[in-house]
């Protein structure tokens, strides 16, 4: 009876074992099968990350290649409206500049009416009518005059013909206009000629 018994446990511890063996067999199968998908996932996902940043940095450089763009069409349009814009401010600058010597010659004629003369006055006023009609019509096309007497000689605006010293008059301030200057819209067309006064000279004989 004590053989038979061991020999059932032994039997029994065998069959065990064996059990035991194939649970830890088929654990540790499931566990190499669950440790090679949580390997390929993890690869997916490696694949899915570095996609995603490609895709990103792609988005990123066309957003940019946009904003690039874009910038570059609102400059055209701003530089094609400032081109536009200048030529129809300055689009009768050499026309203008035609009639600013008939200008003068009114100018040059009323100065040379003798207003005693009851023929000269009555031209002189014909004359003066149409200077102020000429001058009127440039002035509405932004043609203005540069008058600077007793203003500081301005050489972007004057060129001076002459200097002289005069007494109670500051160094640097026009004293004479020869010729009357003109602007259209701003931008200079013809500088005034202009006499300007000057420090008085220095004795340096005593």
């Amino acid at each position: 009876m004590t053989n038979e018994s061991t020999d059932n446990r032994s039997a029994e511890e065998i069959l065990a074992d064996e059990i035991v063996q194939q649970a830890e067999e088929q654990v540790e199968g499931q566990f190499e099968a669950a440790a090679e998908n949580i390997s390929e996932e993890l690869e997916k996902i490696n694949e899915l990350e570095l996609s995603l940043a490609a895709a990103q940095a792609t988005v990123a450089e066309q957003k940019d290649s946009v904003i690039r763009a874009k910038a570059e069409v609102d400059n055209v349009r701003r530089r094609a409206a400032q081109d536009v814009e200048k030529a129809r401010k300055f689009a009768l600058e050499k026309f203008a500049g035609e009639l600013l010597s008939t200008v003068d010659n009114l100018e040059r004629a009323t100065d040379s009416i003798d207003a005693e003369d009851e023929k000269q006055k009555a031209i002189g006023e014909g004359v003066e009518l149409t200077l102020q009609s000429l001058l009127s019509a440039l002035d509405k096309f932004g043609v203005k005059a540069v008058d600077p007497k007793d203003q500081p000689f301005n050489p972007e605006l004057h060129q001076a013909m002459s200097m002289q010293e005069v007494d109670g008059v500051a160094p640097n301030t026009v004293i004479a206009v020869m010729q009357k200057g003109y602007e259209l819209n701003g931008r200079l067309i013809r500088p005034a000629m202009v006499m300007v006064s000057k420090a008085p000279s220095v004795d340096t004989s005593a």
